[in-house]
């Protein structure tokens, strides 16, 4: 875990309790100034700031009463927002006198940074805010209000489920018991309960301050939830742009508390994440590149610039997303199709050259950061470097498609040994090792993700002349089933995808068994010519892919031909048994 060691430490003085203000980074670059929930302290940033670290000035303070800070006394009324706006503009006139800041805060970081980002008295200051998993009171409770005085069965319904997620907040307002409970039992148990239930790694978070900080913090809620749910502030609107950031898996907040959001903020970027609670401690990684975008769009006077235009941006911007076979044909349009969504993308295929194309394409076409990696899908070794290298240097995978594969035609008894081996290691092999290893950190996150395998149509479509093939794929269907099953219930979703003929250049580099180099040189021609005929692009199967991760679907046929067959499979296989005795037209 990074504790803030590199960082450079100061006190500030504000309304008779003592900040503790860490600052990481070049000073002289745009400053962000980064604000902790409940019950944390700003080590809760520790892994997102030192990232930022790298481009901006970091700066993280202990609120009043938490971590190194002193509490202000007595507790009863010490914790108002107007307090803690008092706070955190003695915080920037400290680190940043001269310059507006840009805010990002995370559960009461961000209810606090509300206050700051549409109060008046910091109209100027704020360059930009940046929210995760923690609304403005204000509108909450216009939010409330509206659904109370115009009820309907969705709105009731809303209601009673963000009350019941909220069943947190009644019990911090019971005197004495919630000090009780954090300064014993709940406060040694919270860390394994955030390792447990939140997947938060086990990494020495949270600090030994957390009973005080939890006790002091409750405060929080008494001085103000009530009273500013029951007298919500109607001039709450943002004066900066706005990013937020919801995470779909929140145990404590409902998304649909942001719906009317727009009405309040002029300049506003959505983002959804699939996690839950804790973000900044589970994805460092995602919310460093969010942020960084949000920040450098700001910065270069285009707010709205940020926000990806490519379709499902909402669902796929700043994830990342690894494509095998990406150099060309279907990887390369997937990995465009994720780069448009704002995604992270590392394009890897055995072709380095190729693989930095689509890296660089990626990059022109949305993508925040592209990469390159060379492997070679059917080499154990060589995923296991990879896999090892892409979580060290990018983070783990949120998005892994499993798309390298080649193609082999042939009668069975043409097929050799050697054929076999080749197509399988690749086309089934290959599959195996993604999943396994990359599966395999998804799962040790404990955060979600999703894993597509492109089968085809041949999986599920005999032929006479694609034994081998055919085989690998319907391999590839099958695994993709299995483990659809074992990971569901770890929200990892797993599609296969099954194209039909696509218009790629796997026609032009099959290979095709008990033939000479003369013939299956005219047999690649004659396949690749009546590929191009039927001219599907790749883009429509990079399409699918993406509304298969969206869908979270199991098995995708793609072409009209696919879909057809996969009928035809379920309903009259006998027919589609007799079509794969005619003779293919090669």
């Amino acid at each position: 875990m990074t504790l803030l060691k590199d960082a450079r430490e100061r006190r500030v003085h504000t309304g008779g309790v003592e900040l503790c203000v860490a600052e990481l980074g070049d000073a002289a670059q745009p400053t962000l100034v980064l604000v902790h929930g409940y019950p944390d302290s700003k080590e809760v940033w520790s892994e997102v700031a030192a990232r930022l670290a790298e481009r901006f000035h970091v700066v993280l303070y202990d609120v009043r009463g938490h971590g190194r800070s002193t509490a202000p006394q007595p507790l009863r009324g010490g914790f108002t927002l107007e307090k803690l706006t008092d706070d955190f503009l003695a915080v920037i006139d400290a680190v940043s006198p001269g310059r507006p800041v840009h805010v990002v805060g995370h559960d009461w970081g961000s209810v606090q940074a509300w206050e700051f980002a549409t109060v008046r008295r910091t109209e100027g200051r704020i360059a930009s805010f940046t929210s995760m998993s923690g609304p403005s009171l204000d509108h909450f409770g216009h939010w409330i209000d509206r659904r109370l005085k115009k009820p309907t069965p969705r709105r009731i319904g809303q209601l009673l489920g963000q009350g019941a997620k909220s069943w947190y907040v009644y019990l911090l307002h019971t005197p004495v018991l919630p000090e009780l409970a954090w300064r014993g039992p709940l406060g040694k148990s919270w860390p394994g309960i955030l390792r447990r239930v939140e997947k938060v790694p086990a990494d020495g978070y949270p600090t030994p301050s957390l009973p005080s900080d939890a006790a002091h913090g409750a405060w929080l809620y008494r001085d103000n939830v009530r009273y500013r749910l029951r007298r919500p502030r109607a001039d709450a609107y943002a004066h900066a742009p706005v990013q937020l950031i919801t995470p779909l898996g929140d145990a404590f907040l409902s998304e649909k508390l942001y719906d009317d959001l727009e009405q309040w903020v002029p300049r506003l970027t959505r983002r959804t994440l699939r996690a839950k609670h804790w973000i900044p401690r589970t994805r460092p990684d995602q919310l460093a590149s969010w942020i960084t975008q949000f920040v450098t769009s700001v910065e270069g006077g285009r707010p709205t610039a940020v926000r990806p235009t490519g379709k499902h941006a909402d669902r796929f911007g700043g994830q990342l997303v690894l494509v095998t076979g990406a150099g060309s044909g279907i990887g390369r349009a997937t990995a465009s199709a994720f780069a448009e969504a704002g995604a992270r993308v590392v394009a890897v295929d055995r072709d380095a050259e190729a693989a930095a194309r689509t890296a660089e394409q990626s990059r022109l076409l949305g993508a925040p950061e592209a990469w390159a990696e060379t492997a070679d899908v059917s080499d154990e070794q060589a995923m296991e470097k990879l896999a090892a290298k892409v979580a060290a240097e990018y983070g783990v995978v949120d998005v892994l498609v499993n798309n390298a594969g080649i193609g082999l035609g042939g009668s069975f008894f043409d097929t050799t040994t050697e054929d076999w081996k080749n197509v399988l290691d690749v086309n089934l092999w290959g599959v195996i090792h993604g999943c396994r290893l990359f599966g395999k950190q998804m799962a040790e996150r404990g955060q979600g993700g999703h894993i597509v395998n492109t089968a085809s149509a041949a999986a599920y479509q005999p032929s006479r002349a694609l034994p081998a093939y055919s085989t690998s794929k319907a391999a590839v269907l099958m695994l993709s089933e299995c483990l659809r099953a074992e990971l569901a219930g770890q929200g990892i979703g797993v599609s296969a995808i099954c194209p039909g003929f696509v218009n790629t250049n796997i026609t032009s580099t099959a290979r095709f068994a008990g033939v000479d180099a003369e013939e299956e040189r005219r047999r690649q021609k004659r396949t690749a010519r009546l590929y191009g005929l039927r001219n599907y692009p790749p883009e429509k199967v990079a399409a699918a892919i993406l509304r298969a991760v969206v869908r979270n679907e199991a098995v995708v046929p793609v072409t009209p031909e696919a879909r057809g067959t996969h009928l035809m499979s379920r309903l009259s296989p006998r027919a589609l048994r007799a079509i794969a005795r005619l003779k293919p037209p090669l």
